[in-house]
């Protein structure tokens, strides 16, 4: 699966998501383009999920229109030691995923 990782998730996550496809925004030169966008473009490209940590995320789009699935991870912090607890709950989700909807992992 091709996954984008938003600004505000740490690159090195990326790392035990294998063996997913995984691309930061910064990678796709894509730092500073609004969610709405964001989402647009990242579908266009061939990714099948966009993970984030931006909570707000879920008022800006409509789920009935999403090119793509949109991950919300919930963590105290976006410090890799506070996601790491999460990455078997995201793994197992991203198995099944549920094809362009929002999910959330906590």
């Amino acid at each position: 699966m091709k996954i984008l990782l938003d600004e505000c998730v740490p690159v090195l996550l990326r790392h035990e998501l294998l063996p997913h496809q995984v691309f930061t925004v910064t990678n796709k030169e894509w730092k500073g383009i609004v969610n709405g966008q964001l989402v647009s473009l990242a579908a266009a490209d061939g990714f099948e999920a966009m993970l984030t940590m931006d909570q707000l995320i879920e008022k800006e789009l409509d789920p009935a229109t999403l090119p793509l699935t949109v991950v919300i991870l919930q963590a105290r912090s976006n410090s890799l030691k506070r996601l790491l607890p999460l990455v078997p709950q995201l793994l197992s989700t991203l198995a099944l995923l549920p094809r362009k909807s929002i999910v959330h992992i906590r």
